[in-house]
C-alpha cells in the first residue's frame, strides 16, 4: 500500500474526501422504464428511454438510471431525488450514444433547443415511478467472455506512436474494415439480475466496454447498439424485466461492425443499421445467457458504498483543477467501480484483475454520474505516451489520474470488504 500512497502523491492528485455506508438485510427494488425521446423535428429511427433500477436495504436506497444519451450530468435531480424520494445515491448511467437528441440534430449549436430540462425531469419521474414499483428482492451477479464485438481504436503506427481507427496510412485502412481485432479490449460483459422472491427476473443490468457510435453521423435518433441489447434481453424476459445498459471503460474501444459515417444530413446513402443491430443482438444473446445462469442465494443482502472524490491538475493547465467523484460497491460478494468520464479500457482491465485478488466478481461502471462533470477522456499513462485521440491534449485530467482512480477503488473495495483495513490504510 505504500507504493501506491507514492504513485498517488507522484500524480500530485488530492483526495478530498471519503464516506462508507453500509446496511444488510432483505433488498427491495422496484424498477421503470420511460420514452425520452424529445418531441422535436429531428429524425427518427428508434427511441431513447431512460431506464430505473431503485434498490434499498435497511436506510440505504440507491437509484441507477441508465439513459440512451451521449453524456449526462445533474447535481439538480440528484438533490430533487435525495429530497423526494430519500435517495442515498443517484447513478445516471448514460449509454454515451453517439445519436441521441443532441448528436443528431444537424442544426448549428446556437440553433438546437437545450433538452437538459426535459431529461431531468424523465430522470425524476423514472426513478419515482421505480420507487411505486417496490418488491422484495434477491441479487446476484457474473460476468461472461465471448467473441469481442470491438477493436482497440488507437492503433499504433511504423513511428512507435498510436493513431486513432479514423486515421489510415499505407498499412492501415480508416475504420478498420477488414475487422483486424486489435488489442487490448475487455472480452467480458458483467451482469446484474435482480429477481423477485419467486424466481423471476426483474432488472438485468449489464456492462460492456465499447464505443456506442456505431451509427455515428447517422443524423437520426437512435440508441445505438445498446438500444438493441437491451430490448433483445427484454424480450427474453417476456418484457416484464427491465434491461439497464452500462457503458464500460470503453473510451479507446470502437466497434468491429460499425456502419459507414454519412458525410452530411443531405447525403443521399442513409445509415446502415444492420451490423448495428447485428452488434446489439450478439450481445444481448451473451447477457441472456449469463442471466439465466445467475441465481441469487439466501435473502440476506449485504450492501455497503464508499464514495470519493479526487482533485487533478488538468493537461492543459496545472493551475486548473477538476474534481472526480467515483463510488465503489460491494454487494454481496461482487464489486463495482463507478467512474465518471470515458476511462480507457486499459484501467477497467487493472480494476478487475486486482478486484478479483480480494475474491470478489468485479463490474465496471464507466460514463456514470456521481457527483459533478465528467473528467471526459481518461486514459492510462502508457496510452498517454503513445497518444492519439482522447489520450492527449484537450482539458483532460493529468497523466496517472487514471491509475489514481483505480488505486482509489481499490482502497475503497478492501476498506468495504474489511472495514479494519481503514486502520492500516490512513
Amino acid at each position: 500500500m505504500k507504493k501506491v500512497f507514492l504513485f498517488i502523491l507522484l500524480c500530485g492528485c488530492l483526495a478530498l474526501s471519503g464516506t462508507l455506508k453500509a446496511a444488510e438485510g432483505q433488498l427491495m427494488a422496484g424498477t421503470a422504464k420511460i420514452n425520452i425521446t424529445p418531441k422535436q423535428n429531428i429524425p427518427l429511427h428508434d427511441s431513447v428511454y431512460a431506464r430505473a433500477l431503485v434498490m434499498e436495504v435497511g436506510d440505504m436506497r440507491v437509484a441507477q438510471v441508465s439513459v440512451d444519451l451521449a453524456n449526462f450530468y445533474s447535481d439538480r435531480v440528484a438533490d430533487v431525488c435525495k429530497e423526494k424520494y430519500g435517495i442515498t445515491q443517484l447513478l445516471i448511467c448514460a449509454s454515451h450514444t453517439h445519436e441521441d437528441p443532441n448528436m443528431a440534430d444537424a442544426r448549428p449549436r446556437e440553433k438546437k433547443p437545450d433538452h437538459t430540462p426535459f431529461f431531468e425531469e424523465c430522470i425524476i419521474k423514472v426513478v419515482g415511478e421505480a420507487i411505486g414499483n417496490m418488491f422484495p428482492a434477491r441479487i446476484s451477479a457474473g460476468t461472461r467472455t465471448f467473441p469481442q464485438l470491438g477493436f482497440n481504436r488507437l492503433i499504433i503506427r511504423k513511428d512507435g506512436k498510436a493513431r486513432e481507427s479514423w486515421i489510415g496510412d499505407e498499412h492501415y485502412n480508416v475504420e478498420n474494415p477488414e475487422r483486424i481485432p486489435f488489442g487490448p479490449v475487455d472480452p467480458e460483459v458483467g451482469v446484474i439480475k435482480v429477481e423477485d422472491m419467486q424466481g423471476n427476473a426483474r432488472a438485468i443490468v449489464m456492462s460492456y466496454a465499447m464505443h456506442a457510435d456505431l451509427g455515428c453521423f447517422s443524423y437520426e435518433i437512435s440508441a445505438d447498439y445498446p438500444g438493441y441489447a437491451c430490448r433483445k434481453v427484454e424480450e427474453a424476459f417476456g418484457n416484464k424485466a427491465v434491461c439497464l445498459f452500462v457503458a464500460g471503460g470503453g473510451g479507446n474501444v470502437e466497434g468491429l461492425m460499425i456502419s459507414r459515417r454519412r458525410s452530411g444530413p443531405n447525403d443521399p446513402i442513409k445509415t446502415d443499421y444492420k451490423p448495428i443491430q447485428r452488434t446489439g443482438e450478439l450481445l444481448g444473446i451473451e447477457v441472456i445467457k449469463l442471466a439465466n445462469a445467475l441465481h441469487a442465494s439466501g435473502d440476506n443482502t449485504s450492501f455497503k458504498m464508499r464514495t470519493d472524490s479526487l482533485q487533478f491538475s488538468t493537461r492543459a493547465d496545472k493551475n486548473r483543477k477538476v474534481n472526480v467523484h467515483i463510488a465503489t460497491f460491494l454487494i454481496n460478494d461482487f464489486a463495482i467501480a463507478v467512474c465518471p468520464g470515458e476511462m480507457f479500457v486499459q484501467l477497467q482491465l487493472e480494476w478487475k484483475a486486482k478486484a478479483r485478488l480480494a475474491d470478489v466478481t468485479p463490474l465496471f461502471f464507466g460514463y456514470t454520474y456521481v457527483k459533478g462533470r465528467s473528467p471526459g477522456y481518461v486514459a492510462d499513462v502508457r496510452s498517454a505516451a503513445l497518444g492519439g485521440f482522447g489520450a492527449e491534449g484537450g482539458n483532460r485530467i493529468q497523466v496517472g489520474g487514471g491509475e489514481a482512480i483505480i488505486n482509489k477503488h481499490l482502497e475503497s473495495l478492501y476498506i468495504l470488504n474489511d472495514q479494519r483495513a481503514s486502520i492500516h490504510l490512513k
